[in-house]
């Protein structure tokens, strides 16, 4: 590849790993029509994850994880994964999909809190600002529906999801695991593909039929080879050749496209609290996530 066609590549990465990732909130609804939700997240975690392990053996990349690093791996795999994914999908159960997107993207705003009380980093005015947005923007989606007595319990999972990858992000960034980031998110991917397993297995039982729908099969696969593998390779590739910048506009992309395509696809109709929302929590995210100007060396 040419340094022209690496740069153009590198430029495009950020906008691809949007798309994707934004997609994939229609394409889990879709899913969630007939399959329950364990048995969804199950299916789709324990898919990709060994096309991701299959992955990293294609690139050369060792999967081995050190043996003083299985605390932070499995803690990843639970909250940045399991619980993540799972309270996702009840949220999706239970709500529209646009509201589900805005709720789950405080992660941000909750990384930046935890950061502060458990790493002990410095919350500055940006990130002051960040969180002061986030929590604007919570109230302008909850006010009205609180008034109207119509808050559902499925946002208070799409909160917790949003606090549970948050708190996931803190312990990788605390304890990193000293291993290829392709190899980590494939383990951590199948180990919270078993905890959705198990799950499945104690509240819905071993699934019993097949999907018989065309778009459910199509979600589960875009779910699977695009969201889940292919975006994570486009993740770590992002992060490993690009500035920190190009990645938050990858993140910050993701739930502007996620409310956007839940609008086309879904037919859902947003509130004028939800287009409140949506913007003010991409602005915190902004402005927690965007890199600051770093000071010039003496």
């Amino acid at each position: 590849m040419s340094a022209r066609s690496a740069r153009l590549a590198g430029a495009l990465a950020p906008l691809a790993l949007g798309l994707l990732w934004g997609f994939n909130w229609p394409a889990v609804k879709f899913m969630l029509l007939e399959l329950p939700p364990w048995t969804a997240r199950a299916t789709g975690l324990l898919l990709s994850g060994p096309l991701l392990f299959a992955l990293a053996l294609a690139r050369g990349d060792s999967v081995a994880v050190r043996r003083d690093d299985y605390g932070p791996l499995v803690a990843g795999a639970l909250f940045t994964v399991a619980a993540m994914n799972i309270l996702v999908a009840f949220a999706q159960i239970g709500a529209p999909t646009t509201r589900a997107t805005i709720v789950t993207f405080t992660m941000p705003l909750w990384a930046t809190v935890l950061a502060a009380l458990i790493l002990g980093e410095r919350i500055d005015a940006r990130r002051a600002l960040g969180v002061a947005l986030g929590a604007a923007g919570l109230a302008a989606l909850a006010a009205p529906l609180l008034a109207a007595d119509a808050f559902p319990p499925a946002l208070w999972f799409a909160l917790a999801s949003g606090f549970c990858w948050g708190l996931g992000t803190v312990i990788a960034k605390g304890w990193p695991v000293r291993a290829a980031p392709i190899a980590v998110a494939a383990w951590q991917l199948t180990l919270g593909g078993l905890v959705a397993a198990i799950g499945m297995l104690v509240f819905e039982g071993p699934p019993t039929r097949l999907p018989t729908r065309p778009e459910t099969w199509a979600a589960l696969a875009y779910h699977v080879v695009l969201a889940q593998a292919l975006a994570y390779a486009l993740w770590f590739g992002i992060i490993a050749r690009s500035t920190a910048s190009a990645a938050a506009i990858g993140a910050l992309l993701v739930p502007a496209v996620g409310f956007s395509s839940s609008l086309a696809l879904l037919g859902e109709r947003p509130t004028a609290g939800d287009v409140a929302g949506l913007v003010l929590i991409i602005a915190a995210a902004a402005s927690v996530n965007w890199p600051g100007r770093r000071k010039p060396a003496a």
